[in-house]
């Protein structure tokens, strides 16, 4: 109704709603109403895909081989690969609007072509037949380094090969060849049976020595190993010893850094309680001496404070006129004690 229309794709479905030129929409398993008028969907399959080829090819010795097999593939980044090819839908995921999708595993037969060609020119008829896993080893590592599957956003995930089957005229002759092999060798093995009494004698004897050499290669590989055993075991010691001393060492070296601590503190101290004494006094240096004698009678004695008195008296004599002291004062301050 009115050109909007509703649409749901699956987990592994990656789609992408342009609208007006801009995207509205892009991821998997969404679900969403758009615009039909001004809209435009692309769905691109992220799931893993088989895609089944048969081509032929030329070995190095120039001989026509068929290759059948199968190559899995998943879309990593369908945003650049929806800029390649055109997975428009119209109205359900899976209805599109072009074939371009359809090409898209016929161009990884077209690359895997080209990495399996390469890899059976470099062998002969015969090794290329006798060696699928090894071509398609390195086929699976040449498409990994693909340029071209780079730009289509895809990565390659495995890559068989079934089946290397040469023409029917060559398979034939090839089948002749291994039938005659195998007679020859039939027929080898019947003059090898004619000399096995002399060959057989002749290995005994071998065996014998060879016992006896590995005998004493033995002995002498035991020797070797108990002497590396030991040696291994006084290094050990060694080193044990090393880091005893090293403890000791780191100990000591401890407690020489105790000694200078305490002695720094010690040290502190005396200057600390140095500079809080020169502190106190600083201030009383700087009085005369009647200050700071009057400062110390402050809390002396009667007697003491008469005597300084006398002292005073005895300076200023020369002021004075006439002094009268009384006996009763001179007997009162001998009678004091």
């Amino acid at each position: 109704m009115f050109g909007i229309r509703y649409i749901k794709v699956g987990p592994t479905q990656y789609v992408i709603h342009h609208q007006n030129g801009k995207v509205r929409h892009a991821g998997a398993g969404l679900a969403f109403f758009y615009y039909r008028p001004s809209s435009t969907l692309s769905v691109v399959p992220v799931a893993t895909a088989d895609v089944p080829f048969v081509f032929n090819v030329i070995t190095q010795d120039f001989q026509p081989l068929s290759v059948q097999g199968q190559v899995t593939y998943r879309i990593v980044e369908p945003e650049r690969l929806a800029q390649l090819f055109d997975f428009t839908v119209v109205d359900a995921p899976d209805r599109y609007a072009t074939e371009d999708p359809e090409k898209l595993p016929q161009r990884l037969i077209n690359l895997v072509q080209v990495a399996v060609r390469a890899e059976v020119q470099r062998l002969p008829l015969r090794d290329a037949v006798r060696l699928p896993e090894t071509i398609s080893e390195k086929a699976l590592a040449a498409l990994a380094e693909s340029r071209a599957l780079k730009d289509l956003g895809i990565e390659i995930l495995t890559l068989v090969l079934v089946a290397l089957k040469p023409t029917p005229e060559t398979a034939r002759a090839l089948e002749a060849e291994a039938r005659e092999a195998i007679l020859q060798q039939a027929d080898e093995a019947i003059y090898e049976r004619r000399n096995a009494a002399v060959e057989q004698e002749r290995r005994i004897k071998e065996n014998e020595l060879n016992t006896d050499l590995a005998v004493v290669a033995k002995k002498r590989n035991i020797r070797e190993a108990e002497a590396e055993a030991d040696l291994a075991i006084a290094q050990l010691k060694q080193k044990i010893k090393e880091t005893e001393i090293e403890g000791r060492v780191s100990v000591e070296r401890k407690r020489r850094a105790l000694v200078e601590a305490q002695t720094d503190n010690i040290r502190a101290r005396a200057d600390a309680e140095a500079y809080a004494v020169a502190a106190v006094l600083k201030p009383l240096q700087a009085l005369d001496e009647k200050t700071a004698q009057l400062l110390a009678l402050q809390s002396a004695e009667p007697r003491k404070m008469v005597s300084l008195a006398f002292k005073q008296l005895a300076e200023n004599a020369e002021k004075i006129g006439r002094l009268n002291i009384t006996p009763n004062l001179l007997q009162d301050l001998m009678d004091e004690k």
